[in-house]
């Protein structure tokens, strides 16, 4: 069965609306209700957002290293949260408490804890227990509304799948990176210090010149002197832990801060090179071609055809040798065919006159020669197996169809769980005191 990503998945819940700004927001809004920390700052469809639960959002929100932790990323949480639940209610949706439980217990195993040990941090920052279990629970309610109302209307073709599949055949693989390094020197006893100058560094870099300009200003290394800038490397070269973050960002990306022994590290990428597997510019042909009396004949299927099967349907009654469909690889069709199928897209046909007969050809449809034949997910044999160690997955291997089916499924879900939520807010009525 499929898993959804949704609802009390932290992208999900922490990911930035299309909203802007509420009129208003900002530090003064806060320091009116100073007095009062439980006074309203908003009301959505008159459920109250108070002072407090901003400001507990935003400790949250900083705690997790959200993309955005300032005043109206939590506003705004909170406002898609106060919807969600609305939508979840009307539809009476409720969650248990074996439900938030696991739900508490699920999102404080990402950070390798229990939920006590989880608790504990929020508390030593001081985020308080409600705040978690609200926020788990939105995202519980939401998840099942989603799959009430939206999974069973998501559908995935397999044409979609094979579109998707060419699509990766055809995305080079990233072979090398350009990088540029900041690492921040983090002794015992000032690790938080660092960590919180290098999210600073992150907020505020928004080219590799900003970034360049903090690694001379901030960083340990002899790179400093050069904004940071490394050789263009080998991905393979690169340390094992690094490498999925990296293949994570864009060109032009900062990553988050990563603690390592004694520092913390900021890596900006500049730029990727990449190769595209063995095999991947091949190509296989399923084509028709008909043997017909006239021009006059292929003229008039031209006009009633739009699909080799509609052309299958129209010469049924013609002699097999006269009709013939076929799918082949692109070096296995004959060279004056091969270039008369060259400039046609799938379904688009053209005439061959060779004097006394004629030939209508007819391109059902070109694909990448992998996706007929993929590459072997059976790992590849090295060295390493001889030291006792597993061998590495064939890194020409193609994903799965089942794999991509269902990362398309979810992408389909999740976009109109987002178009559902945009629907919400558009409709409510989101007002300040």
């Amino acid at each position: 069965m499929r898993r959804i990503l949704l609802g009390a998945a932290m992208a999900a819940m922490l990911a930035g609306t299309a909203m802007g700004p509420l009129p208003g927001l900002g530090f003064a809004a806060m320091a009116q209700g100073a007095g009062n920390p439980f006074q309203p700052l908003l009301y959505v469809n008159d459920s109250a957002v108070t002072r407090y639960e901003v400001d507990q959002r935003v400790r949250f929100l900083q705690l997790l290293r959200a993309p955005e932790t300032d005043l109206a990323a939590a506003e705004q949480a909170l406002i898609d949260d106060r919807l969600r639940n609305f939508a979840a209610k009307q539809a009476g949706i409720t969650a248990s408490d074996e439900q938030i439980n696991a739900g508490l217990e699920e999102f404080a195993s990402r950070g390798n804890m229990g939920v006590e040990q989880f608790e504990q941090v929020l508390r030593s920052n001081g985020v308080d227990r409600e705040t978690f279990r609200d926020f788990v629970t939105s995202g519980i309610v939401w998840r099942e509304f989603v799959r009430q109302r939206v999974l069973g209307q998501a559908r995935v073709t397999d044409a979609e799948v094979d579109q998707e599949m060419k699509k990766i055949i055809e995305t080079p693989r990233i072979t090398s990176v350009s990088l540029s390094e900041l690492i921040i020197p983090a002794p015992q006893g000032q690790e938080a210090r660092a960590m919180a100058l290098a999210e600073d560094i992150v907020s505020r870099t928004r080219t590799e010149g900003d970034f360049a300009s903090f690694a001379r200003q901030y960083s340990a290394t002899p790179s400093a002197q050069n904004g940071g800038r490394l050789p263009t490397a080998p991905l393979a070269n690169l340390p094992p832990t690094l490498r999925p973050i990296l293949l994570q960002m864009q060109p032009g990306q900062i990553s988050q801060p990563l603690p390592v022994q004694g520092a913390v590290v900021l890596f900006f990428l500049r730029d990727t090179q990449g190769t595209l597997r063995p095999g991947a510019r091949e190509q296989d042909l399923d084509y028709m071609r008909v043997r017909l009396g006239s021009t006059a004949e292929a003229a008039r299927l031209q006009a009633v055809v739009n699909t080799c099967d509609d052309l299958l349907a129209q010469t049924s009654n013609l002699p097999a040798e006269q009709v013939m469909r076929q799918t082949v690889s692109q070096g296995q069709v004959p060279v004056g065919d091969g270039i008369r199928l060259a400039v046609l897209d799938d379904n688009e046909t053209t005439v061959v006159s060779y004097g006394g007969a004629v030939d209508l050809l007819m391109l059902c449809k070109r694909s990448p020669a992998l996706l007929t034949n993929p590459p072997a997910q059976a790992p590849v044999a090295t060295s390493a197996e001889q030291d006792g160690q597993p061998a590495q997955p064939n890194p020409d291997a193609l994903p799965e169809r089942e794999a991509v089916r269902n990362q398309l499924f979810n992408r389909k879900v999740g976009e109109a769980a987002d178009n559902y939520l945009a629907e919400l807010r558009a409709n409510a009525i989101i007002r300040r005191p």
